[in-house]
């Protein structure tokens, strides 16, 4: 029997186990790696962390973006996960902020989908 929180397997064989999520604001950058067949956080960096905030400066330009995305992954590479599928919404293909989470992430080792 299958636990309630867990997709099925017929399912999750087809979907990349590990999905980015990010969320930027005027004011705050964030991003989440969600474990797909368990619904859970696997990882998160966001520039509201208080152990963040003294040395990234600024919590909402590009060069914080980079920032939380070489922390993430970081974050990722501690816990054994080498690749992330990029889960984009419409207004955030064309975002600079994106762009340099992402590639902060790739420097780091960090293989995206």
């Amino acid at each position: 029997m299958v636990t309630p929180s867990l997709k099925s397997e017929s399912i999750t064989k087809f979907l990349k186990p590990y999905v980015l999520k990010m969320q930027c604001t005027n004011k705050y950058i964030s991003a989440q790696v969600f474990h797909e067949p368990s619904d859970t956080i696997a990882s998160f960096a966001s520039s509201q962390e208080k152990s963040l905030r003294a040395s990234i400066g600024s919590t909402s330009d590009v060069s914080a973006a980079k920032k939380i995305g070489k922390i993430l992954g970081e974050r990722l590479l501690i816990r054994n996960i080498p690749a992330v599928t990029v889960a984009l919404d419409e207004d955030q293909k064309f975002c600079v902020k994106v762009k340099a989470l992402v590639d902060s992430m790739r420097k780091v080792g960090v293989k995206l989908i």
